[in-house]
């Protein structure tokens, strides 16, 4: 029978590469004593652009009891970023590329039963050419972030070797009200020199325990070989796994018993529902429409990194929970088991990705480890009635329109389809991408990362944009996969704008795109960008090194901001009052304006005790303007009221002689555009426009950057009116872009003058081969 032994405790790590670490005989007294999860960028991951990336070491003595020898030997790993090399007793056993899912090796013919076992753990989270991600918006954390296991195992069993899999896999082939078709696919391994005849039971339990229905059958399993056995059930009149309203789940109990014994047992849980998209109407679950109201999740935490606890996990849900979303994209990687479970108990619908993201290498052109990735992700979650979306690719584009990512991306598509045809395909463009290219047609469904309000133009033109989309197709099912603006709670304003990092124009402009999106029923998903703040090392924005701002709740999980109340009024059912702006305390006006959201439809405002006005709306957003500053201090409450129940809030607000400088983002950090401080702005104010003639000879603003920089002429050029571009931290996602996308974000900047004068001077430089490109 399988044994499960978990071994997090007592490691040895150093932070630096030991070449003989590897050794049994090595000495490790002066190293750090940790447990796993463990993350070497705990602190140093999230505080701006240097953190330790490079190969790490982990040992650890363990044992085996003398009574499991003639079973299997597994060492498990849940999470070890991003290559893991892996040693028993000095004996190599293996290579993981991949820091996100699961992986297991066979180390039973390495280690001692019955006496001291040396493992030893090489991670090394340097970027490489063929392990995926390359770059992205995010630390990669090193480390054993995830449990490590021993499983102990007959020589019969289901298999441990199937890409980190249960090698169980239930698919739901036919749903409906009526009826629930199963079909249970299982792989038997067996290590015997015979052949071995096992009897396999898939028992069906309700929630409460009791069994619904079985199948079973009697197979022999060659010697040496992997077996794939089917079992059919059916659960008549199924209760629906029907997202938060009633995620119901059965359990699957599949075991191999021989003669009187079970030699291998799992217990699967897992929820029967269906679901389709429609381009009009949007995304139905179980025959009715279900509003995708989705936030998306980063994994890592202040001063943890990716190396959380199980408890952190649940925190995260809860927090999600209260803003009363229904959907969550689990960006941009495969997140743990236990979250992946969190999901599926309770109702969320759930987008789940691999790490093709913003970068596709340039001298391995299959995408070898981004389909490796896929296939890890999809056996690991096939059994999860939350997941329902396949994501393939995010902003892959960014690396530049290349004919070897358009096909790695089809290649991706086709690999999800064939391993799981029950779920829908999908990926995140990005925004400069064409409303007819060919990117829109290759998933089943799409999604846009638009960031309209804050790298470019305003909240209001997602509008334009999402409607003359499903103009150009309406027969595509389209979602707004990421939106969002940075907020940072220390800064405030009465007048916010776009990219001022306040609190308020974050919860604005959120107002704003919110208003818009659920007006248009035909959006299948929108995914908040994102849940929490999370560690972002390219990053230098608002005064805060290292992190993306743009979270509802903070990165330490303590302050939920203005906006996250924002959606809970138009989300969740839970009544509640929240005072915006409560931490723009000192303020230097005559009277201001006091903004309440909540859920409740009477909303009432007392000032310094005394009642002053009531407003009874069906609106979320309650606006109390011309609010007199009388006092030096001056206590605001707020009552809602919702049947007989009362909800209040309070907040305190000092009339002061001048403005508190603190509440201002510093000057230096304010962006006018998604690449920092690559400007150097130059007087144009005399150049005159004239019409030019360009080319595809010439170089032009219709070239990638990379392009560019590879000619010194054109390269000068550019950087006479743009900076050094090369030393810009943001330069790598930016290289594959042209010009003119780029401008697409930061028209402040890439004025009609400025793209005029690069031009003039970009079409004097012959190029030496071209491109015909197309219209983006």
């Amino acid at each position: 029978m399988r044994k499960v032994i978990n071994i997090n405790s007592g490691w040895k790590f150093i932070r630096q590469d030991e070449t003989k670490a590897m050794n049994k005989l090595y000495h490790d007294e002066s190293w750090e004593e940790v447990n796993v999860p463990h993350t070497w960028n705990a602190i140093d991951g999230a505080n701006g652009l240097n953190y330790y990336q490079g190969a790490c070491w982990y040992r650890k003595e363990f044992t085996v009891d003398r009574l499991a020898e003639g079973n299997r030997v597994f060492i498990e790993f849940n999470g070890s970023n991003s290559i893991t090399d892996v040693f028993i007793n000095g004996q190599y056993i293996g290579q993981h590329k991949g820091g996100y899912s699961t992986f297991r090796f066979d180390i039973t013919e390495s280690v001692e039963f019955g006496g001291k076992n040396l493992l030893a753990v090489k991670v090394d989270n340097t970027v490489v050419d063929d392990v995926y991600p390359q770059k992205a918006d995010f630390t990669f954390y090193g480390g054993i972030y995830r449990d490590v296991n021993l499983i102990i195992a007959n020589q019969v069993h289901f298999d441990l070797m199937d890409y980190g899999s249960t090698g169980i896999y239930i698919v739901q082939e036919e749903v409906n009200q009526e009826k629930a078709s199963l079909n249970i696919k299982a792989r038997l391994v067996n290590t015997y020199e015979e052949n071995k005849k096992v009897r396999i039971w898939a028992d069906i339990l309700d929630a409460s325990g009791n069994l619904v229905t079985y199948a079973a059958k009697e197979v022999i399993v060659p010697a040496g070989e992997i077996k794939v056995v089917e079992l059919r059930a059916s659960i008549e009149k199924p209760t629906l796994w029907h997202g938060r309203k009633n995620p119901y789940l059965y359990e699957a109990k599949v075991s191999l018993v021989s003669f009187n014994d079970t030699i291998d047992e799992q217990s699967i849980p897992f929820g029967v529902r269906y679901f389709h998209v429609d381009p009009e109407k949007g995304f139905f679950l179980n025959g009715g429409p279900l509003a995708l109201k989705g936030v998306s999740r980063h994994q890592d935490r202040k001063d943890m990194g990716w190396a959380i606890t199980e408890t952190d996990k649940i925190e995260d849900m809860e927090l999600i929970k209260e803003i009363g979303a229904t959907s969550i994209r689990l960006a941009h990687y495969q997140h743990d088991q236990f979250f992946y479970d969190l999901c599926d108990r309770e109702g969320m619908v759930v987008w789940a990705e691999i790490p093709f993201i913003s970068v596709m290498n340039h001298s391995e052109l299959e995408g070898m480890n981004a389909k490796q990735q896929m296939i890890e992700l999809i056996r690991q979650n096939f059994n999860h009635p939350s997941i329902m979306f396949w994501g393939i690719q995010n902003e892959i584009q960014i690396s530049g329109d290349r004919p070897e990512i358009r096909k790695v991306v089809n290649e991706l598509n086709e690999l999800t389809k064939k391993e799981d045809p029950t779920r829908l395909s999908t990926m995140a463009n990005v925004s400069f991408i064409g409303q007819k290219d060919e990117y829109n047609y290759i998933t089943d469904l799409i999604g846009f990362n638009l960031y309209f309000g804050w790298y470019n133009g305003k909240p209001e033109d997602f509008s334009e944009w999402v409607d003359q989309y499903h103009r150009t197709n309406p027969k595509v099912a389209l979602c707004i996969s990421e939106y969002g603006a940075e907020g940072i709670v220390e800064y405030h304003s009465n007048d916010p704008k776009v990219r001022d990092y306040s609190e308020e124009y974050h919860a604005i402009c959120h107002e704003k795109i919110w208003k818009i999106i659920e007006k248009r029923p035909f959006l299948w998903g929108t995914y908040v960008w994102n849940m929490f703040d999370f560690g972002a090392n390219i990053r230098d924005e608002g005064g805060v090194k290292g992190r993306n701002n743009k979270g509802l709740v903070t990165y330490d999980r303590r302050i939920k901001k203005d906006a996250f109340y924002m959606y809970k009024a138009y989300w969740s059912d839970e009544k509640f009052v929240h005072i915006t702006s409560k931490r723009y305390v000192d303020r230097e006006d005559e009277s201001i304006n006091i903004k309440i959201y909540s859920n409740c439809q009477e909303v009432t405002l007392y000032v310094n005790g005394k009642e002053l006005e009531t407003i009874i709306s069906d609106d979320r957003i309650f606006i109390f303007e011309n609010f007199l500053m009388e006092n030096d201090i001056n206590i605001v409450k707020v009552y809602g009221k919702h049947e007989d129940n009362v909800f209040e809030d309070t907040a305190i607000f000092n009339k002061v002689a001048k403005p508190n400088d603190s509440y201002e983002a510093p000057d230096k950090e304010q962006w006018d555009s998604a690449v920092q401080n690559w400007f150097q702005m130059p007087d144009l104010s005399d150049v005159e426009i004239e019409e030019l003639m360009i080319t595809e000879d010439v170089f032009s603003t219709r070239c990638t950057f990379d392009e560019i920089v590879k000619n010194e002429e054109a390269k000068a050029v550019v950087e006479k009116y743009m900076g050094n571009l090369e030393e810009s931290p943001m330069f790598e996602f930016m290289r594959g872009m042209t010009i003119d996308q780029v401008s697409i974000f930061a028209k402040e900047i890439y004025t009609e003058k400025m793209m005029f004068i690069v031009n003039k001077e970009l079409s004097k430089i012959k190029r030496s081969q071209f491109i015909s490109k197309s219209e983006v």
